[in-house]
């Protein structure tokens, strides 16, 4: 996985309550961003989440850079129990087209608590071309 500094909306971001990325990412006009080659956002959980009981994962566009009344695109939530808010740990989303739909002008990220407030949890997202679907091992003289 290949990433570009203009291309991230949060690094080691600590997610205690519902946010939004700390960056955002200008299209310069609205537009669909997930029309052409795939995108993708990727969740890295850089430090355990703590207390709370899920976090959903969003992809966001909104008319303006504070993100204040985003439109979602695409989520997915993860809860505390299953393992998914431990450090090391990737979520990735695919940025969809959005069918019918030109979009907005500014693409980000929106993590929603479910539950009480984190005590503790950070988040780095970038927007990537491609990326890693963890390792795969194969028996020796496999043909796979």
């Amino acid at each position: 996985m290949i990433t570009d500094a203009l291309l991230s909306l949060s690094a080691n971001q600590a997610v205690t309550a519902s946010a939004v990325s700390t960056n955002t990412i200008d299209l310069s006009q609205i537009r669909d961003i997930g029309e052409g080659k795939p995108l993708y956002m990727v969740f890295t959980i850089t430090e355990t989440f703590a207390t709370l009981t899920s976090l959903a994962f969003n992809v966001v566009t909104d008319d303006n850079a504070s993100l204040s009344s985003p439109a979602v695109i695409n989520t997915v939530s993860v809860t505390l129990a299953s393992g998914g808010l431990a450090a090391g740990k990737q979520i990735v989303l695919p940025i969809p087209p959005l069918k019918g739909s030109k979009g907005e002008r500014y693409l980000g990220a929106s993590f929603t608590v479910g539950g009480s407030n984190a005590t503790a949890g950070k988040i780095t997202t970038d927007i990537v071309e491609t990326f890693q679907d963890g390792q795969k091992y194969y028996p020796s003289g496999s043909t796979v």
